[in-house]
């Protein structure tokens, strides 16, 4: 087969036959090649917005120019101003609000001593603000008063056990059995008057306080029917024989 000639074959032959200069170190780009600058184009320069750029210095000019501005004191606020009552009791917390843990330990131990010392003559008076959970209340009050207005065997528990017990010191027979026997009766008087006692204030109860919880308000009145009047808290504020 006889080969054609490429239609391209001259441009190929003019193209190598032109001379390349260099700069004569051996690694180096052609001269012609070396001279070109390529200059890169910014991303941000073809695809930044314009709304933006405009929007950017009126914001910015706004802003100084209102800060520069001064206020006029006859212009709202804004809010709402704060009574003096609410201003007072925020500087109030503000300055009560402890620094550290230690201060905050100093005021805790404090305001329960304060509390305690409130309750101690609270029990002595009788104030129902600072009394016990225990002693509160309507019905507490009465049970408390319905006790304290009668004589109650057991309140003479105490004085009866110490001459008892001298009596059963004592060697004679007699004597130590005269103390057994009392001793006896004087269980069987403490039973039987906290029965009575018991009943006779859950009727009281129901008819003083129809709607209101009075559990364990009879227990309560027979706890303290064990102590002496005096030794009492809170403080009995009633006379025997006067009605609660």
């Amino acid at each position: 087969m006889i080969p054609y000639p490429s239609p391209f074959s001259h441009l190929r032959r003019n193209v190598l036959s032109v001379p390349l200069q260099t700069s004569g170190v051996a690694g180096s780009f052609p001269a012609g090649l070396g001279s070109m600058r390529v200059h890169p184009v910014p991303l941000g320069f073809v695809f930044r917005s314009r709304a933006k750029e405009e929007k950017a210095p009126t914001a910015d000019k706004a802003q100084v120019t209102l800060s520069k501005q001064p206020r006029d004191p006859q212009a709202p606020k804004g809010r709402p101003t704060p009574k003096r009552s609410e201003a007072q009791s925020q500087r109030r917390s503000a300055a009560s609000t402890p620094a550290s843990r230690k201060d905050a330990a100093r005021r805790q131990r404090e305001e329960r001593r304060q509390a305690l010392a409130r309750q101690r003559q609270a029990l002595a008076s009788g104030d129902e603000r600072y009394l016990p959970a225990r002693d509160k209340g309507p019905v507490r009050k009465f049970a408390r008063n319905w006790v304290d207005s009668r004589f109650n065997v057991a309140e003479f528990f105490l004085p009866l056990a110490v001459v008892i017990l001298v009596l059963s010191v004592v060697r004679v027979p007699s004597i130590q059995t005269i103390a057994l026997l009392m001793w006896l009766v004087v269980i069987v008087l403490i039973v039987l008057d906290a029965a009575v006692s018991g009943f006779r204030l859950r009727k009281r109860l129901a008819e003083r306080f129809p709607d209101q919880n009075t559990r364990g308000a009879v227990a309560y009145a027979l706890m303290r029917s064990l102590q002496m009047r005096r030794l009492r808290l809170p403080k009995p504020q009633v006379k025997r024989g006067e009605r609660p």
